[in-house]
């Protein structure tokens, strides 16, 4: 397994919206595809992980922050926890291999305006 790193934040201007986080043997990439628009008030969240390790697993756990409390719609895993809050916890079941991208779809949430991911972390 790689040694354990701090989770890192990089701010990249060519991107409309991003959070990139590095942390144990995943890097995390995550987009807002989809903001508030008149008359919704849903998001929606790209989320990508690269697992870059020498193990495999069939579970993941995301953890990811807002700047102000959203409410948990619906996501290709599962939520654990809260529905509603400024941290939603979400599980899933994707079989990686020890070097693997992982497109885990669309994460929807409803929130005020300027909703801003303050951090991702996702786990095996």
């Amino acid at each position: 397994m790689k040694n354990y790193s701090k989770p890192t934040i990089m701010i990249n201007d060519e991107l409309s919206e991003g959070v990139y986080a590095a942390s144990g043997c995943y890097t995390v990439n995550t987009i807002v595809r989809q903001d508030q628009q008149e008359g919704r008030t849903d998001y929606r969240i790209q989320v990508n992980g690269r697992h870059e390790a020498d193990h495999s697993n069939h579970k993941q756990t995301l953890t990811i922050s807002f700047n102000i409390p959203v409410e948990y719609k619906s996501s290709n895993g599962t939520l654990v926890g809260l529905s509603t809050g400024t941290t939603l916890v979400i599980d899933y079941d994707y079989t990686q291999n020890p070097t693997d991208n992982i497109g885990l779809g669309d994460l929807i949430v409803s929130a005020d305006q300027g909703l801003e991911i303050t951090s991702v972390k996702l786990t095996d």
